[in-house]
């Protein structure tokens, strides 16, 4: 089968399309067929191998797991004995390393689900960035109802966050970019502030949540529109070093952990279904694009997801 491999850390062009042996499903697990997946700010993080500090996870030298992405939606191509739950020629998404592939083995009970009966494959590659806001509001409390900013709201992340944050019951006001404005608006923010006109901290609003979806703001600059008890919270401790620092000594203060669950794609799913959710695609791109496709991605002009074709 076909896979984008990076056998090494570097720039983009370190990554590869090659033939790889096709995975077997164990007794527990699904083999998908990958018709989309997508390139991340994470994936493209992993791929240079920084920060360096998460090499202790990624591998020390080289890439532990040399297939690249993290997202995929496809069919059920085989199933192992012990699966009940999914059937061959079942559409399904969700979140697995080694996702830029023809193929990929997923546990039953892992990080998969059916896809939404309204969404394509392309469309169906939002389960890393809502996990993400799912998880990472998840660890906010009752600041995810209150009043929320979300900074960088047109991102994967953030244009999930919005929609989430909105669910929950919290009034949103989303911070992004002069293009991505009526966009963001359009998926439920009760205010969209343009940071190339204005300064959402300077407003004189405070707020219990501020939400750095992309690891581009900083505590010191928007501490004083937060409650006295709110909490600034980043995606980001690579870029942003700062934060770690200051979460162990600041209850104000926390780095957002993403972290991956099957109720939050079973979620998602529910969402999308109701009308609650859409998706945002910005670009896609065939699979043996996948340099270009990161190469974009690393601008940090995307919008929502940039997917890879893969069938």
């Amino acid at each position: 089968m076909r896979a984008v491999v990076h056998r090494s850390y570097g720039p983009p062009e370190v990554l590869r399309v090659e033939e790889v042996d096709r995975p077997v499903p164990a007794d527990d697990e699904v083999l998908v067929q990958v018709h989309a997946s997508t390139v991340t700010r994470s994936d493209c993080g992993v791929r240079g191998g920084w920060p360096w500090f998460a090499r202790v996870f990624y591998g020390i030298r080289r890439p532990k797991q040399p297939i690249a992405g993290m997202e995929f939606a496809g069919e059920v191509a085989a199933v192992g004995g012990g699966v009940t739950g999914f059937a061959v020629g079942d559409g399904v998404f969700g979140v697995k390393g080694g996702a830029n592939a023809e193929y990929i083995c997923v546990k039953e009970s892992g990080v998969i689900e059916h896809m939404p009966e309204s969404l394509g494959f392309a469309e169906a590659t939002i389960a890393d960035g809502a996990c993400t806001a799912f998880a990472i509001l998840g660890q906010t409390g009752d600041r995810a109802r209150g009043r929320v900013v979300v900074y960088g709201a047109s991102g994967s992340i953030g244009t999930a966050a919005v929609q989430i944050a909105k669910h929950l019951g919290a009034h949103v006001t989303a911070v992004c970019n002069g293009k991505n404005v009526a966009l963001v608006g359009s998926l439920g923010a009760d205010e969209v502030v343009d940071y190339e006109r204005e300064d959402f901290a300077r407003r004189g609003e405070t707020y219990d949540l501020i939400f750095d979806a992309v690891g581009r703001s900083s505590y010191r600059r928007v501490r004083r529109a937060l409650k006295p008890d709110g909490l600034y919270i980043t995606t980001d401790g690579g870029f942003m070093w700062h934060a770690p620092l200051l979460a162990l000594v600041s209850r104000r203060v926390k780095l957002g952990i993403a972290r991956y669950r099957k109720e939050d794609v079973e979620t998602l799913r529910r969402l999308v279904d109701s009308g609650e959710y859409r998706p945002v695609i910005d670009r896609t791109y065939p699979l043996e694009q996948v340099v270009e496709a990161t190469r974009y991605v690393e601008t940090e002009q995307k919008t929502g997801n940039v997917v890879l074709l893969v069938g």
